[in-house]
């Protein structure tokens, strides 16, 4: 599925559907803040956003019902890699910096970030296979000779 980016009126209708997550026309319309946009004008922009793949529609009788195809976090992973590929040089680094230079975000917020969501595990380290070590020190004996010893055995003790 490709996200395609949405212009301010239509990211702002966006954000009362994500709320709303599947509704009809008179829903948006008592839903939306004053001052209340014309019928029509949000229809088209309905429209507009079911062409770009943001919407689904189910047709109920002469009504539609409008669905969200495209969640709330999708988007925000579309438009941050966005931001770092156009401004960061696709740098994850370049971003922190320039938070913590902004004063965005500071190093008790990323300390606390990272002792919640990090926990440094011990590698786990496979112990070779010594298979031709364990068969130089430990040779397997052959049935075959063990057989004809005891055979050779018997034969003396006769």
């Amino acid at each position: 599925m490709k996200i395609c980016h949405l212009t301010s009126a239509e990211e702002n209708l966006m954000r009362l559907f994500w709320k709303l997550n599947s509704f009809y026309l008179k829903d948006i319309m008592e839903q939306h803040p004053d001052p209340k946009p014309h019928q029509n004008t949000v229809s088209t922009y309905l429209k507009i956003l079911v062409e770009k793949g943001y919407l689904s529609t189910e047709k109920e009788g002469r009504i539609f019902k409008y669905a969200i195809l495209i969640p709330l976090e999708e988007y925000r992973k579309f438009l941050l890699k966005e931001l770092l590929h156009h401004f960061f040089n696709d740098s994850g680094k370049e971003i922190l910096e320039f938070l913590f230079n902004e004063k965005l975000i500071s190093n008790e917020d990323l300390k606390g970030y990272l002792d919640l969501k990090i926990e440094l595990k011990p590698a786990r380290i496979k112990e070779p296979k010594l298979e031709y070590a364990n068969e130089i020190l430990h040779p397997k004996k052959d049935k075959k000779n063990k057989d004809k010893k005891k055979k050779k055995k018997k034969d003396q003790l006769k």
